[in-house]
């Protein structure tokens, strides 16, 4: 853990040549645990149907209303919803590979363990087809997708996902292009003790008092070639028309102290991958994080950490200002403008 002291960033400022060194990247995944909801029939119409046998049973069981019997089947109503919605998105998911080991018979884990293989691109990120049925998720509304994205990983609990506005992804790739290197500090509470003061029969106290402390996290992102599938339909489009789907992004965070010890071979603790498929029909890119177990970050402190990525490099939605200029200082290895203080500071009025 970095204190924010000045003698600390001279040392990470010396150090920045080392920063563009590209990352090791490796890759995993994660995500909030939300409902599919899945809307085919008019319950008024289903109500009025059965409207007989509902006031008959609402009289069997002591109620005096319709309204009486639902609020005391509320739980079991409920559960029933929740399981048919779960089976309506099942057509849209691809099996997780910890579900195919456990229900596939061996030869069929096989064959989709090829097939997912397969698709897998030459620079080891993930195609979206392997959490979705890509061209089953497009005939649907951009609510419900984004409820899908988060159900395909709602069981894990070291994943973070979000669904991103095209346009707002598309300012934070441009300034990421120009900026693809940046530190983020992570608060943190350190306890500090202090001379109390003297008591009544001579002796001394001391207390402990809080510190602003942080971990500093070295982030980078990357810019690799979209699937061959998604390369082969921006090829056919016609030069009039633009086409979003012209790369797969990632962002790889680390530990600064283990990147300045290792270069290129620290072990990131999040990598996060920014899926195009949908941009052109549905204006959305799908976002996923894996964060990796004993790394020292939890879940809620990457989604702390990607969430800042935002305010720092989507400079379109208000004045960039003192968020620009320190991008801008760290990119240039600029050792006299730059300093963590200030960096923390930004971090603090933007939170």
């Amino acid at each position: 853990m970095l204190s924010f002291r000045s003698i600390a960033v001279g040392n990470v400022l010396r150090s920045h040549s080392q920063l563009l060194v590209r990352a090791q990247q490796r890759r995993w995944a994660q995500v909030h645990d939300v409902r599919f909801l899945a809307t085919h029939r008019d319950p008024n119409r289903v109500l009025e149907k059965y409207k007989e046998k509902l006031d008959r049973k609402a009289k069997e069981e002591g109620h005096n209303s319709i309204e009486s019997l639902k609020e005391a089947y509320k739980d079991r109503i409920a559960e029933y919803r929740w399981q048919e919605s779960t089976v309506t998105a099942s057509e849209f998911l691809v099996p997780s590979a910890s579900s195919i080991s456990k229900s596939s018979t061996p030869s069929n884990s096989v064959a989709i363990a090829s097939a997912a293989a397969s698709s897998q691109s030459t620079t080891g990120v993930k195609p979206l087809s392997s959490f979705l049925d890509v061209d089953k998720v497009l005939a649907l509304p951009s609510k419900e997708i984004e409820m899908l994205w988060r159900l395909r990983h709602a069981n894990d609990s070291r994943s973070i996902c979000a669904v991103i506005p095209l346009d707002t992804y598309q300012r934070m790739a441009s300034t990421a292009r120009s900026h693809p290197q940046f530190i983020l500090p992570l608060p943190r509470q350190a306890e500090v003790a202090s001379e109390g003061s003297e008591g009544s029969d001579g002796s001394s106290s001391s207390s402990l008092s809080s510190a602003n402390a942080a971990d500093i996290h070295f982030l980078q992102w990357g810019f690799h070639p979209p699937p061959s599938s998604l390369s082969r339909l921006s090829a056919a489009c016609p030069p009039s028309s633009q086409t979003a789907k012209t790369h797969t992004s990632t962002i790889v965070f680390t530990h600064l102290a283990a990147y300045k010890l290792h270069g290129s071979y620290a072990q990131p603790h999040t990598t996060v991958t920014h899926y195009l498929d949908l941009a052109d029909e549905k204006g959305l890119v799908l976002m996923h994080g894996q964060v990796m177990p004993d790394r020292g970050i939890s879940a809620t402190e990457a989604s702390w950490l990607v969430s800042s990525v935002q305010r720092f490099y989507d400079s379109g939605v208000e004045d960039s200002g003192r968020k620009g200029e320190l991008l801008r200082m760290f990119t240039q290895g600029d050792s006299t403008g730059f300093k963590v203080e200030d960096l923390m500071e930004e971090m603090e009025r933007l939170s």
